[in-house]
């Protein structure tokens, strides 16, 4: 069995194209990501690194492919370790990085960026989801952040949570074009967009070239290198060996 860690819409192909060929479980931290994988093979939950280990032996996994989110770091260690544990092969899908950053302010982390908020004024256009609303609000002060978050039950409430008011909510679900993200920051008159390296899957490169034309900066907040394979067939092809293997050791 094969366990496809999601969350991404490469995980949605991933599973597509391997459907029928392998047997598999697909998880997702929330109840939104039905809508987008309509599979019987989906499970609904959150788990630390003792409970994928359970999830693993639970479930005969022999291979664990984590093509969560690139920034989802906790649950890339967690299934690291878990995998190691279970002495199973561990396969990371790995978002390829946004080449062309020229005029962009690229920050290293979350918390350089909550530094740099500190010296700006104006308004800061957010695209990088609801996780951490409640940091970003610690240092707004005077100026005004817009939210832009996926429309689901989970992201409108870490809005609420933070007392983010109903006009500074904007719930939609993207990629969305150059043209369409340069009409959003305009109307919202944002003098910054902060963004997370999402790569092409993400719309990162719509949004850098709409801070352009708009002459607006674009915060980047980066994401460390990763060793991991940046192309779901090649993905299909490492696991397929790998379990060919497996069968041959178990002869």
């Amino acid at each position: 069995m094969i366990w496809i860690i999601g969350g991404t819409c490469e995980a949605v192909e991933l599973a597509e194209k391997i459907k029928g060929k392998h047997k598999y479980i697909i998880t997702a931290a929330t109840e939104s990501e039905k809508e987008f994988i309509d599979n019987e093979s989906l499970v609904v939950c959150r788990m630390d690194e003792k409970a994928m280990e359970d999830f693993i032996k639970r479930n005969s996994i022999k291979l664990v492919v984590d093509v969560s989110h690139p920034y989802a770091f906790d649950v890339t260690k967690n299934a690291k370790e878990a995998s190691y544990k279970c002495n199973i092969e561990y396969i990371r899908y790995v978002r390829r990085k946004t080449a062309d950053t020229k005029g962009c302010i690229c920050l290293d982390s979350v918390q350089d960026c909550l530094k740099f908020l500190k010296t700006v004024n104006g308004c800061v256009f957010f695209t990088t989801g609801s996780k951490n609303i409640r940091e970003f609000e610690s240092v707004r002060g005077k100026n005004r952040f817009i939210y832009r978050v996926l429309p689901s039950v989970e992201s409108i409430k870490q809005c609420l949570d933070n007392n983010v008011k109903m006009k500074d909510i904007i719930a939609s679900l993207g990629p969305y074009s150059e043209d369409f993200n340069a009409a959003m920051f305009k109307e919202y008159g944002a003098k910054y967009v902060v963004m997370k390296d999402s790569g092409v899957q993400g719309g990162t490169d719509e949004k850098i070239r709409a801070c352009r034309i708009l002459n607006i900066k674009a915060v980047i907040i980066g994401r460390r290198d990763e060793d991991g394979i940046s192309d779901i067939d090649d993905i299909i092809k490492r696991f397929a060996l790998v379990l060919s293997f497996a069968r041959t050791q178990n002869r």
